[in-house]
């Protein structure tokens, strides 16, 4: 069974170590994600199109709110990862420049020995916690080598230029903002078109044009936020966490969210902690 060695909360986001013996299905985050590869056997995330296996020289880099998902390779052993998720506000207010949306250039991340000594000393810091201000330097000046790199070898678009083209159209804001109000509930997409003045085809085009992931997979990361707060934040059980959330039973809940963000929620109690 997957399960996690440490999570760290903090200003900045949050960060992991996880050992993952299965996959992920396809999900979401608002924050950037970067993944690397500590050991064990061998893992593959899927970004948007791009397969990046994972290894000792590759690791991988999710833009905010781009479709990804973990899987892991019949080798038998489960593949320890260093996984963090990153606030795209903290992120610009610690580069103080407005160029550094947090918006990868491309997803694969070369780890040269700048890169590996970062995974090393954030591995030993999770695995013994130390001053939070520490760790949230040290996450800073990872995810500012990684952003730096996935530009530095693409002749794509510019982050302001690529986030200039979501959130545009006023019927999609108009969904998020009904969707923040009832994730907790069973939201029937046909009444959420309806509502913004659309036929259902349109608006999943046009929410998957400007987003870059289908409303569901949106719903599903608001629940998983709401779920990791919960768990961190309250000493509500898992089965009443799963309750507010719209699930009929614990073991369905555990199903989600061991789908979505890795382990059972159980387990990501017992681990986590917030700086």
């Amino acid at each position: 069974m997957s399960e996690a060695l440490a999570v760290h909360h903090g200003a900045f986001g949050r960060a992991a170590l996880y050992e993952l013996d299965r996959p992920f299905v396809t999900h979401a985050h608002r924050e950037g994600h970067l993944i690397f590869y500590v050991a064990g056997g061998g893992a593959t995330v899927t970004v948007g199109r791009t397969r990046v296996p994972l290894s000792d020289s590759r690791a991988a880099a999710v833009s905010p709110w781009e479709p990804h998902c973990f899987l892991k390779e019949d080798d038998g052993a489960a593949c320890l990862c260093l996984v963090m998720y990153i606030k795209p506000m903290w992120f610009l207010e610690n580069c103080k420049t407005a160029d550094c949306v947090l918006d990868f250039g491309q997803p694969v991340i070369r780890v040269d020995d700048e890169v590996q000594r970062w995974i090393l000393r954030l591995t030993a810091m999770l695995l013994e916690p130390q001053d939070s201000m520490l760790m949230d330097g040290y996450l800073f000046e990872m995810a500012r080598v990684c952003y730096d790199q996935s530009w530095a070898r693409t002749r794509r678009n510019t982050p302001l230029g690529r986030l200039r083209s979501r959130f545009s159209d006023f019927r999609v804001r108009r969904s998020l903002r009904l969707m923040q109000e009832s994730f907790a509930e069973e939201v029937q997409m046909d009444d959420l078109a309806r509502a913004v003045g659309l036929s259902r085809p349109h608006f999943f085009k046009l929410f998957k044009k400007q987003m870059g992931v289908t409303p569901k997979l949106y719903l599903n990361t608001l629940r998983s936020e709401h779920a990791i707060n919960a768990l961190v934040t309250t000493t509500k059980s898992v089965t009443d966490i799963g309750h507010e959330l719209g699930f009929s039973s614990q073991a369905s809940f555990t199903r989600f969210f061991a789908s979505n963000v890795g382990i059972p929620p159980s387990e990501y109690r017992r681990v986590a902690h917030r700086g």
